[in-house]
This record gives structure tokens, sequence and C-alpha cells, in this order.
């Protein structure tokens, strides 16, 4: 049903929802995170974005919880 069209593109709604920075995530104590967030944590995002795409976020629930886990370890605060 057309998906060959979409195959390329991102999930922009699930990508674009997360605009945080290195300003404005910070952890409870105060540290900064060493990278932007576009940048954490690549394979968890790959994995969350590619199921979305594929399944819908509703059946992706595990893979969106793994990925934030990997975003608040690295510093992210969301």
């Amino acid at each position: 049903m057309g998906n060959s069209a979409s195959q390329g593109v991102a999930a922009p709604s699930v990508s674009a929802a997360h605009p945080l920075t290195t300003a404005s995530a910070a952890t409870a104590s105060g540290e900064k995170p060493k990278c932007k967030a576009c940048c954490a944590c690549p394979e968890t995002k790959r994995a969350r974005d590619a199921c979305i795409v594929e399944n819908g976020e509703e059946n992706c629930l595990a893979l969106i919880e793994a990925h934030k886990k990997c975003m608040r370890d690295a510093g992210f605060n969301i």
C-alpha cells in the first residue's frame, strides 16, 4: 500500500517531536550531555524509527521506551 515511497523517509512526527538540545537537556545533577540529542543512542533510535514506520507507534512501545532510557542514561531530560 505505497510503503515503498515512505521507506526512505524517517518518521518526522517521532524524530521531530523531541527537539532536545544540549542547552535544555541536563540531568538532575546538572551534568550536561556529551553530544546533541540527534547524535545520541543511534542504535535504539534506528530500531525505534524502523519499527514505527513498519508497524505503527502503538506496536513499538518497548523500543520507544528503550530509546527513552538510553537518552536519559546519556544525560537528556526526557
